[in-house]
């Protein structure tokens, strides 16, 4: 009998491997990629200026993510289970999800820190949030 996967996991991890991809891209795409994907001037300035603060911490959250992605897979069936599996995999997707809804409580509360990225970037992470949500469910009885 073929091997069946969770798809909407599958997904996850693909959404979770581009975010990886695009923060290692931000780091070789300097200042400006910084600026445009709203890191903030403070990132902007350091690496414009040559400071290992922006690449490491940049790198470092690609580097989650991509483990974030893996996690995904082995929750989808497609990797060997990794290790606490089924605690890991409801960590990340409550992480996306608290994330994802950070905006609404800064519409609430801060009104004044509520940005664009803010929005963009609370949006983006409730998407993969709802997406491991869906795939974690499916799920759940075999972890």
């Amino acid at each position: 009998m073929p091997a069946t996967y969770n798809l909407p996991l599958i997904l996850a991890a693909c959404l979770s491997a581009v975010a990886a991809l695009l923060h290692v891209c931000i780091i070789f795409g300097g200042p400006a990629w910084y600026r445009f994907f709203g890191a903030g001037e403070r990132m902007a300035s350091g690496a414009a200026a040559g400071h290992w603060y922006p690449p490491i911490v940049t790198w470092l959250i690609a580097c989650v993510l991509g483990i974030w992605a893996a996690y995904a897979l082995s929750g989808a069936g497609v990797l060997q289970p990794l290790p606490l599996l089924a605690f890991v995999l409801p960590a990340i997707t409550a992480v996306y999800l608290v994330r994802g809804l950070a905006a609404l409580g800064m519409l609430l509360f801060a009104r004044s820190r509520l940005t664009a990225f803010w929005v963009w970037s609370s949006a983006i992470c409730l998407v993969f949030g709802l997406v491991h949500l869906l795939g974690l469910v499916q799920v759940w009885e075999k972890l």
